[in-house]
């Protein structure tokens, strides 16, 4: 089964040459549509009926063929007044055929409609128009493409910024990120207000009313975000906190408008993001495995991550349910010794051994924000470190990174503000969000989806006694590839067995990004200065 999710926008690539391989004889009038590989190509339908209620009166569904005869059944959407679309991203090159079927068989303008389509070679400026959608790789350890080449998350947190940002500062914010090397893009759909005061729904909790020009608003967002070569990780309904001016929705009402988002951007390049903490069981977590096993279990869908924040012993709450492809959790929680042992001997060190294996994205503490039981702010330094442990601590898939003004796109006050602002600006360009771009620049370097957790090799691991100087250390299964995190010690001990039999070691610096030569003496390497290093160990070739 095909997978009906993809990269960017609709788009028309008419080149003569395609034209006349594909359809010779064919006049002008009778030429298909042509649509690139994975991109997005969108149909709409004007119903006979207008229903009170839209998406919980009717459903549309419409079936794919692809060239191989192969079929995907794909929702979709209320857009308005009497307008229904489907999108869909091909992901064979050749003819596809469609036929909708809709739930009301006397509606002429949405049931048994047919079309058809020309699929041709992948083109395209962005990493999902030449490598396809992202999804979980066969090893489960880490995200790829649709053709299989590596996707590292290194994501931004911004959780108000699609909905609050006029167009002209989400464009430049998108631009920033993708020119520092970030790849994803976290925020959440609902509920709360967009920057013209509309919500995404409306009437009362037990029958929405889906608001089309809310979700048209955020259509932009999104293909803003995947110009620039950004992936949108959706929250599509965050429930906690709850916000104080909204009213949870009924079970069902939930369900239909996660299942709305789904249908509406499963075409585009996203990932589902479920925030969900313990006290969510106020709302039920059983309501969140029957929402999930609706709208995903059944049906190939984008990836859909898990993130419980602190309370990590959800993941055994959601470890059985298939649908759930990958967890996020957050290692550093505060900056006491407690607080360190627990990121680095706690059970996130174990998490990437239990059944069945799923990606593991380190969430770092947010910069600038104010650590719990401390009450001290955390810094690059402490966001840096978080990370580096994160990664090394278990196959490395990806980072998530946060601003603390930026993350509820902060105003001068700095309290959430529609449209434009000062702070969240100034958040784009923290020490912090600088380092993560060295971050993903060294990690795309190195054949990182093939490292695992290795901290036994080092000789002499002083984290033992301070936290806070804990050494990581990871490596591949033939000790090829060596990676070496020293948050704090001028030197570092590795055994025997660490080293190839011809390395070839270099350290980095993850404040600057500068590389120079390292040089061992009996095992022990020493950094070239003060503060922290990743120490890069290689086979020579």
């Amino acid at each position: 089964m095909m997978r009906n999710w993809i990269s960017n926008g609709p788009r028309r690539v008419v080149f003569a040459w395609m034209l006349a391989a594909a359809l010779p004889a064919a006049p002008a009038a009778d030429r298909m549509e042509l649509v690139p590989k994975w991109n997005r190509c969108e149909r709409a339908f004007k119903s006979s009926v207008a229903y009170a209620h839209p998406v919980q009166d009717v459903s549309l569904k419409v079936t794919f063929t692809s060239p191989l005869g192969e079929t995907a059944e794909v929702d979709a959407f209320w857009d308005g007044g009497k307008t229904w679309r489907v999108r869909f991203a091909p992901d064979q090159p050749g003819p596809w055929r469609f036929r909708t079927a809709c739930s009301d068989p006397t509606n002429p303008g949405l049931h048994d409609q047919a079309g058809e389509f020309l699929c041709t070679a992948a083109t395209g400026a962005t990493p999902w128009h030449r490598h396809g959608p992202v999804r979980v790789a066969r090893d489960r350890r880490h995200f790829e493409h649709a053709d299989g080449t590596p996707f590292f998350w290194l994501a931004d947190t911004v959780w108000d910024g699609a909905r609050l940002a006029e167009s002209r500062d989400w464009d430049y914010y998108a631009s920033t990120r993708a020119r520092q090397g970030f790849t994803v893009v976290q925020w959440a759909a609902a509920p709360g207000e967009d920057a013209r005061a509309q919500s995404a729904w409306g009437s009362s909790p037990e029958r929405i009313t889906i608001n089309p020009a809310f979700f048209q608003r955020l259509d932009a967002k999104i293909t803003a975000l995947a110009q620039a070569g950004l992936v949108s990780a959706i929250v599509p309904l965050w429930e906690q906190p709850w916000p104080t001016n909204a009213v949870p929705l009924p079970d069902d009402q939930a369900e239909c408008l996660v299942r709305y988002m789904v249908a509406r951007w499963s075409a585009e390049p996203v990932v589902w993001l479920l925030a969900i903490k313990s006290d969510a069981a106020t709302h039920g977590l059983e309501r969140w495995k029957r929402i999930g096993q609706t709208v995903f279990g059944d049906r190939p869908h984008a990836p859909v991550v898990l993130f419980p924040g602190r309370t990590h012993w959800l993941f055994d709450e959601f470890r059985d349910q298939e649908w759930v492809d990958a967890f996020g959790y957050q290692n550093v929680t505060d900056v006491t010794d407690d607080a360190l042992m627990w990121a680095v001997s706690g059970p996130f060190t174990a998490e990437w051994q239990r059944a069945p294996a799923r990606p593991l994205i380190v969430f770092a503490p947010h910069e600038s924000s104010i650590a719990p039981r401390s009450a001290r702010r955390f810094t690059a330094d402490d966001v840096r470190r978080a990370a580096y442990w994160g990664l090394l601590l278990a196959p490395p898939a990806g980072v998530s990174y946060g601003a603390e003004e930026l993350i509820p796109w902060a105003g001068i006050d700095g309290k959430p503000k529609r449209g434009g602002g000062t702070l969240w600006r100034g958040a784009l360009t923290l020490s912090g969000a600088k380092q993560m771009s060295h971050l993903a620049t060294f990690m795309n370097s190195l054949n990182y989806e093939a490292l695992r957790p290795q901290t036994h090799r080092v000789a002499a691991q002083p984290g033992r006694r301070s936290p806070q100087r804990f050494i990581a250390a990871a490596s591949t299964e033939a000790n090829t590839l060596t990676v070496v995190y020293v948050p704090e010690d001028r030197s570092v001990q590795l055994r025997p067995d660490a080293l190839p039999a011809s390395p070839a070691a270099s350290w980095f610096n993850p404040r600057t990004g500068s590389r120079q030569a390292a040089v061992a003496r009996g095992g022990r390497f020493t950094t070239p200065a003060p503060g922290d290093w990743l120490l890069l160990i290689q086979a020579r070739r």
